[in-house]
């Protein structure tokens, strides 16, 4: 099985050539859809070795989506370009989909810092057992991958639902956050994340 990682990158610079370093040995294709950085981000990931999707200011749902289109792997990995990530957590989120026993794992964070987060995630809970649905470090198979249309504006609950709906296993391993420094803003989107996982919530089952 062909592994590909799906880094969603905006004026990383300084940042992300550790992070291709680290990934490198548990994937066969890394992937970087910068979102047009101004820093030299691009300049980096190329000299890492990385393929990369240039974009302008699409935003961080299109990035996957042009991700996941251009991706060879049978299974797909995205995490964050910051760091934040640890890729040495890779094979714990490929484990469920390898033995067959998940389409989508999220990695659940050891902490949701932001309280829209939490809310979102409490009501994913409602249908999916699961505590962390707005994790950017997730593992899944191209077929679902594929099949997505991340509704909304972030990843946040709505990707996790429509993946129910779907029909997907889901599954969630622990992973581990590792400290940058980086400032974390109010996600007002949040709000318009609210009423799109509310209204997902009061879909019936997609059929298969």
């Amino acid at each position: 099985m062909l592994i590909s990682a799906v880094i969603p990158a905006y004026n990383e610079k300084g940042r992300i050539a550790r992070v291709l370093t680290e990934v490198r040995p548990f994937v066969d294709e890394i992937l970087v859809v910068d979102d047009g950085s101004t820093d030299g981000t691009v300049e980096v990931a190329e000299q890492s070795g990385a393929q990369v999707i240039r974009r302008e200011h699409g935003g961080y749902l299109e990035a996957i989506r042009a991700g996941f289109a251009a991706a060879a792997g049978d299974f797909f990995v995205t995490l964050d370009a910051d760091g934040e990530h640890d890729p040495a957590d890779i094979p714990r989120l490929l484990e469920p989909l390898r033995q067959d026993r998940a389409d989508l794992v999220l990695g659940r964070r050891p902490r949701i810092f932001r309280p829209s987060e939490r809310i979102i995630s409490w009501l994913v809970r409602l249908k999916v057992s699961v505590s962390d649905s707005g994790t950017g470090f997730r593992a899944l198979r191209r077929g679902l991958a594929r099949g997505l249309t991340f509704p909304g504006r972030c990843i946040c609950g709505a990707s996790v639902l429509e993946a129910h709906y779907l029909g997907a296993r889901i599954s969630e391993v622990p992973i581990s956050l590792r400290s940058i420094a980086k400032p974390r803003t109010i996600a007002w989107g949040h709000l318009q994340q609210l009423v799109v996982v509310l209204r997902l919530l009061s879909r019936g089952r997609t059929k298969k």
